[in-house]
């Protein structure tokens, strides 16, 4: 008889699992550790902020102050007209524009919590009856009331947007669009201005055409 050493089905089952739970563990540990490290990297995937910026065309990039007034300046802004800003934002652009040029707002912010913000510093400034914010998404809204809009969307979300603006805006209408030019149309003007680290960023001018066919 041949002695044989070996390990029943049994045995076999139960050190599997063991191995499964510690490789759990192992693994449960690990994340702790990587979220202590980079909070933002877990957070950056939850659910609710996934579902509030997934229709965003315009993510929140701040512009510096003297872009922002540079863009109002080569906007020609006249009294009582009204400016749309399309992803408002915090609502610096549209503060300035009515403290300085004495103009209405129109703020369009897809993020509920930047609606609120804006809003509460257009009531701070006493701007109320001068400004609104729409909590919504700009590519489902009138434009038509606009003098001037202003934009900061990168170069594919200016394309997007542009069968809106040419639906909405009437002749003469300004479109100020920082940083990124809007394929298919031509500027009247273009402007220089710092940017947050010194680089230089381009303001484009665009000013609606009588001849445009809707």
């Amino acid at each position: 008889m041949t002695l044989r050493i070996g390990i029943s089905e049994s045995a076999k089952r139960t050190t599997a699992l063991n191995t499964v739970v510690c490789a759990l563990i192992l693994l449960a540990v690990t994340a702790g550790s990587a979220s202590a490290q980079f909070p933002d990297l877990l957070a950056f995937g939850q659910q609710p902020r996934i579902d509030e910026f997934r229709n965003s065309l315009a993510p929140n990039v701040g512009s510096p102050d003297h872009a922002i007034e540079r863009m109002l300046q080569v906007a020609n802004l006249k009294p009582g007209e009204t400016l749309y800003d399309l992803g408002s934002g915090d609502g610096r652009i549209l503060i300035a524009a009515a403290k300085r040029y004495k103009v209405k707002g129109v703020g369009i912010e897809i993020s509920s919590s930047l609606a609120k913000q804006s809003a509460e510093e257009i009531r701070k400034a006493g701007l109320q009856k001068r400004v609104k914010i729409i909590h919504g998404d700009f590519m489902k809204t009138d434009l038509s009331e606009a003098n001037v809009v202003t934009l900061y969307l990168a170069t594919t979300a200016n394309e997007t947007l542009r069968p809106n603006l040419e639906h909405y805006l009437r002749p003469a209408t300004r479109v100020i669009s920082y940083d990124y030019p809007i394929p298919g149309w031509k500027a009247i003007e273009t402007s220089e201005t710092d940017g947050y680290q010194g680089a230089a960023h381009t303001i484009y001018v665009y000013q609606i055409p009588a001849s445009l066919k809707k």
